[in-house]
């Protein structure tokens, strides 16, 4: 394998692990703004008739 195909597979790798993190990062925030809302709506239930 010459230096520039390995060049590109060392960049391709990076921006697949870049993108792996932010994947991460998004999915712990949507979960954390669920439970919060979730523990909320809870908290709120005994204000609210149906």
């Amino acid at each position: 394998m010459n230096e520039k195909q390995y060049k590109r597979i060392t960049e391709i790798g990076a921006a697949n692990l870049a993108v792996g993190v932010v994947v991460m990062v998004v999915g712990i925030v949507t979960g954390v703004l669920s439970v919060v809302n979730g523990a909320r709506l809870l908290a709120s239930r005994k204000d609210m008739t149906i």
